[in-house]
């Protein structure tokens, strides 16, 4: 297993946030080939450390950690009733200018690979977008994701006809990696009452000319 230390971005006596790489699992998959993941490797060395919510295996950057079991129901329930704000930075093909939303229930529509999209019967879900600038047909956005379902920014952005870039099940694969980035959390800590925002290093880690 490949023990390649993670980046720490915040460490108190409740709460761990690191940065988490593009193609590593959050959770240990099905199979003895999915084994490696962010929880495995950091249980080695903390026991009793649990997720409080995940990132796909191609998303890079921020993820909570709770350490105890505690911390894991406080920030749950942080969680649960959305007052955890997340910040997302993507690349999605063609121009989509200036500010909106996209209000779409999603249901899975496939399982293997997982494939989510609009369906009346889905639950419900809701993402704010933000342009940043455009450069060679694809356009950077700001993304706030106000519900927390599977896929949500993927099936989203895809549905209204700009998947992201390097999303191998909503859009074209071109050889890079999924342009998906969790930026930032903010949320009230949940021991201390103290306002928090945890944010990545780096604004993109993504390779090409647009950074």
């Amino acid at each position: 297993m490949n023990l390649e230390p993670l980046a720490e971005l915040h460490r108190d006596p409740w709460l761990l946030v690191i940065e988490k790489p593009s193609g590593l699992l959050s959770q240990p998959g099905r199979g003895v080939h999915q084994q490696d993941s962010v929880i495995t490797r950091l249980q080695l060395l903390e026991a009793d450390l649990r997720l409080v919510h995940r990132l796909d295996r191609d998303t890079s950057g921020v993820l909570l950690l709770a350490r105890g079991l505690e911390s894991l129901r406080r920030c749950s329930d942080l969680f649960a009733r959305r007052l955890v704000r997340k910040l997302y930075v993507a690349d999605v093909v063609g121009r989509l200018l200036g500010r909106g939303s996209i209000t779409a229930p999603l249901a899975r529509l496939q399982r293997i690979p997982p494939r989510y999209g609009t369906d009346p019967a889905g639950r419900s879900a809701h993402t704010r977008w933000r342009s940043q600038f455009l450069q060679a047909g694809i356009t950077r956005l700001w993304l706030v994701p106000m519900t927390g379902r599977s896929h949500q920014l993927r099936a989203h952005l895809a549905g209204i006809g700009h998947p992201i870039v390097g999303d191998p099940i909503y859009g074209d694969v071109d050889g890079s990696r999924l342009h998906l980035h969790a930026l930032a959390l903010s949320f009230r800590h949940p021991f201390t009452g103290k306002r928090c925002r945890v944010q990545t290093h780096q604004h993109s880690p993504f390779p090409q000319e647009m950074d």
